[in-house]
């Protein structure tokens, strides 16, 4: 069981990680850019998409119902995201796949 204080810590660490709204991250999902990153087992969805469809359920849902489990998928975002950001292209990242592999994440690093 996570404490009360460390899953508040989670929770705001979750919510400056993830800067797209439930709307926008269920929209870019949808695009073919969202589904041509990321680590595929056996050519199907990836890890960060799948990820993406669980942060849009975690963002529409309510605090008091998240589970343990949500709270450790919040950590991974919070992980992911920040390493990610640490290996940032040199130039216009607009149209590139590190880009696209952020947004799948939940966040949208030209925001």
């Amino acid at each position: 069981m996570t404490s009360d204080a460390d899953r508040k810590a989670i929770a705001d660490a979750f919510g400056e990680a993830v800067n797209m709204t439930a709307k926008e991250l269920e929209q870019w999902l949808a695009t073919g850019e969202s589904k041509s990153v990321g680590q595929k087992d056996d050519g199907g969805e990836s890890v960060g998409h799948e990820s993406g469809r669980k942060i849009v359920e975690l963002l529409r849902g309510k605090r008091s119902d998240w589970s343990d489990g949500d709270y450790a998928h919040m950590n991974k975002v919070v992980g992911y995201v920040r390493r990610h950001l640490a290996q940032r292209p040199s130039g216009d990242v607009t149209d590139t796949r590190w880009r696209y592999s952020l947004m799948n994440w939940g966040h949208d690093p030209l925001k």
